[in-house]
């Protein structure tokens, strides 16, 4: 899928991030990219989701600890990917690499990067804006470690491979509502919307 920025040559970017000083330094920075455009901002969940549906940006930056627990973000990112087309980035002041690849995996995310990262972010944004990077792959290996063989045979099957199974109409339907389950989804399209930016 060819996104907005490859069209516009301007990335269209929304924050999410409750710290008002380091928000004012990320959109300072960004919006002197000629590349970039910061079109909105929230500070928690529920004012993100006032505002996504009319802006319609290309990537969303998703602090991971909006409050007290890095569950917020992960539910907020998820949230994103679900409901909207953004790409979702997460961005962490946790430099602990477990909680981070557990917040990707179960955000659906394109990308992270550490706050300490700071001076990398436009290029970084680049790059996961348009894809494919070695932390999308890296992501989607994660989000398919909990599914088994035959289930990532199926997975690769509705997402439009080319394969040929000689599984009955039974068992490839089980797969398939295992594979929902194991990844919390409620439907094919769901899945579809989530993976497209994976395949």
């Amino acid at each position: 899928m060819e996104s907005n920025f490859l069209k516009t040559k301007k990335l269209k970017i929304f924050t999410v991030e409750d710290d008002a000083d380091f928000a004012f330094l990320i959109h300072a920075t960004l919006n002197r990219e000629e590349d970039m455009a910061v079109i909105g901002h929230a500070s928690s969940e529920q004012e993100a989701f006032q505002k996504l549906p009319a802006l319609k940006p290309d990537l969303v930056l998703m602090d991971l600890n909006l409050s007290s627990s890095p569950s917020d973000g992960i539910q907020a990112g998820r949230r994103v990917r679900l409901e909207t087309d953004a790409r979702l980035v997460i961005l962490s002041g946790y430099e602990d690499s477990s909680i981070v690849v557990d917040a990707c995996k179960q955000s659906f995310a394109s990308g992270y990067l550490f706050k300490s990262q700071f001076e990398i972010l436009p290029e970084a944004l680049r790059r996961m804006a348009v894809g494919p990077t070695p932390q999308l792959a890296l992501i989607r290996s994660l989000i398919c470690s909990d599914l088994s063989a035959a289930e990532q045979t199926v997975l690769e099957l509705l997402l439009g491979a080319d394969i040929s199974l000689r599984s009955s109409a039974k068992t490839i339907a089980n797969q398939k509502s295992s594979i929902l389950r194991k990844l919390g989804l409620r439907s094919q399209e769901e899945l579809l919307h989530l993976f497209r930016y994976y395949c």
